[in-house]
């Protein structure tokens, strides 16, 4: 089958399923939870609903460990109530993407346990089961010097087996081994079990790392914490497995995918999604946006940059301009909610507005996560107990480990966790924010007696309101589809700027990452008195006479989009 690139016209919602909306009551967020607010989803104006992991898992890394590739966790629900999902949700003109998760399983995955029992077994080369070798102080050591990026080293001995298991990620998540042909036929199998039931497609989990480096060496160069990445990490077959799940089971639906690609730049990403002969993905997933505040992790915090942000911006928008799709994305389930990062909890509406118009009219497919349409922020953990990440606590222990007190450590916890992003949706100022009748698995952010759907719904001039408005905008606007982009202001420290242009219309974004006013002058070849001011974050009576000879200031944190040409009789 030919599939064409309907994901180019997408806008997505991701939900994390556990932290939704829980519609059994029983403190757990669910399907039945879901589908009692697919007429809010369709309301955003998105057109993709995107699941992070509903399968069986023990939950070691909250469904990134999978138990059953075929099947839902039955905190969720049923397969039939994810067939009516689905359906549901198609009646309602949303698509459906699962997540995918094929570089590792759990450690309860049937597969693993039968690749324990059995040495001999077809199952056992189903993962990474080497030897260790004994070291000089004459104990047991482990094949190579891999470290785990969540949680000690990469390998866990097995005192039955005697041998190792490799885990990149937590020791409840044993890395398949996809050079296996036995393992690539399983995938194409879980594929083929989705696709037919109605999804659309995938959202593929770290699958740039599912190729190691032929005879797993020692790594001699990595950085402690993350020795072993560059022998893992766009792997010496990963486009080849790739290439043979698309030829032999994607291309015969009408699906998309888009790939998780850690440690991955403009220069590397082209050969997986330039459009062609030789495409494996879609799109793709970077992380590189997601370090203007920090040193490869949150967990190695810097101040903000915005020419950092910037840079990362415009690399991706130039470099796939005309070659490739871009998948765009301020927010999921593994990063801090973006204000309290880039924006300003203090101008928490000015700012996840603004956040919102300096990517939603970048050129690319936007993903928004659950709670970032009502500016939802960082809440606070007083201790490494009260976070169920198993990411935290690896890092909390490090950060111990290396001299940090109890409450310098809980400072960069409180900064950089994934739970942060994981507190509880937050509907309504009521008791566990109308996200459940029962205690949240998790408690909910304090502060949503004030931010919540609720009361957002009844406010014009919420993030809400400004999330639909500038959703819609997009959608309505054919230059935000095709135009080029073009970037203004580069070296300024607090003003993001960008242009897209097409032969007829033009579309002007301003953006403000000041928490004070910034004066400018008017990008070279716009006259806004022009241009139609289609969407703003400041009320427009305010503005009646800011403009003089194209000087100008932006408020703080305010944001602008001008259209001009055709598209602006669309406005």
């Amino acid at each position: 089958m030919e599939r064409d690139r309907w994901y180019k016209d997408m806008v997505f919602y991701q939900i994390w399923p556990r932290s939704f909306c829980d519609g059994n009551g029983d403190g757990i967020g669910d399907l039945w939870g879901v589908l009692d607010k697919l007429d809010y989803i369709k309301s955003l104006g998105v057109t993709g609903i995107w699941f992070s992991p509903l399968y069986p898992s023990p939950n070691a890394d909250y469904g990134y460990d999978v138990s059953d590739y075929c099947d839902i966790n039955p905190e969720y629900g049923t397969l039939e109530v994810f067939d009516k999902v689905v359906s549901e949700a198609h009646a309602r003109g949303l698509r459906v993407i699962m997540d995918l998760v094929i570089n590792h399983t759990s450690s309860e995955h049937p597969w693993f346990r039968a690749s324990r029992e059995d040495p001999l077994g077809r199952y056992h080369d189903y993962y990474f089961w080497r030897k260790g070798h004994v070291g000089l102080d004459g104990g047991m050591n482990p094949p190579n010097n891999w470290d785990s990026l969540f949680e000690g080293r990469a390998w866990e001995y097995d005192e039955i087996l005697e041998e190792y298991y490799l885990h990149v990620f937590a020791k409840g998540q044993p890395d398949l081994n996809m050079d296996n042909p036995a393992v690539r036929d399983e995938v194409k199998k879980v594929m083929r079990f989705w696709l037919d039931r109605g999804v659309d497609g995938f959202r593929e989990d770290v699958v740039t790392f599912i190729s190691k480096a032929e005879g797993l060496p020692k790594d001699r160069l990595g950085v402690p914490g993350a020795r072993g990445l560059r022998f893992y990490a766009n792997g010496p077959h990963v486009r080849e497995y790739l290439a043979e799940f698309k030829n032999d089971v994607l291309d015969e639906y009408d699906c998309m995918t888009v790939g998780e690609a850690p440690e991955m730049s403009p220069k590397k990403a082209l050969p997986y999604i330039a459009e062609g002969e030789g495409q494996t993905l879609d799109m793709m997933f970077h992380f590189e946006h997601m370090r203007a505040d920090c040193l490869v992790t949150e967990y190695m915090p810097l101040p903000f940059s915005l020419r950092r942000l910037k840079d990362a911006f415009g690399r991706w928008q130039t470099a796939l301009d005309g070659k490739a799709w871009n998948a765009l994305y301020l927010e999921n389930h593994d990063h801090p909610r973006v204000i309290s990062r880039y924006g300003s909890e203090a101008f928490r509406v000015e700012s996840g507005k603004m956040l919102a118009a300096c990517y939603l009219f970048q050129k690319g497919t936007p993903f928004v996560y659950q709670g970032q349409e009502i500016g939802m922020v960082n809440t606070h953990f007083a201790t490494i107990d009260e976070l169920p990440d198993v990411a935290a606590h690896n890092q909390y222990r490090r950060m111990r480990e290396q001299g940090k007190t109890d409450d310098g450590a809980m400072v960069v916890i409180n900064r950089a966790a994934r739970d942060n992003a994981r507190t509880p949706m937050q509907w309504t100022g009521d008791a566990h924010a109308g996200f459940s009748t029962a205690e949240p698995w998790m408690p909910v952010n304090p502060n949503h007696v004030g931010v919540n759907v609720a009361a957002e719904e009844a406010d014009p001039s919420s993030v809400l309101a400004f999330y639909r408005q500038a959703i819609a905008l997009r959608r309505r606007l054919p230059v935000v589809r095709d135009g080029t982009y073009h970037e203004y202001k580069r070296m300024s420290d607090n003003l993001y700027f960008y242009a897209r242009e097409s032969e007829r219309s033009q579309l002007l974004v301003m953006c403000s990452f000041a928490d004070h006013d910034v004066p400018f002058h008017v990008p070279g070849g716009y006259n806004l008195s022009w241009g139609v001011l289609a969407l703003s974050n400041y009320a427009p009576e305010s503005r009646a006479d800011d403009r003089r000879d194209g000087y100008m200031a932006l408020r703080p944190y305010e944001t602008r989009v001008y259209v001009f040409g055709e598209d602006a009789d669309l406005v």
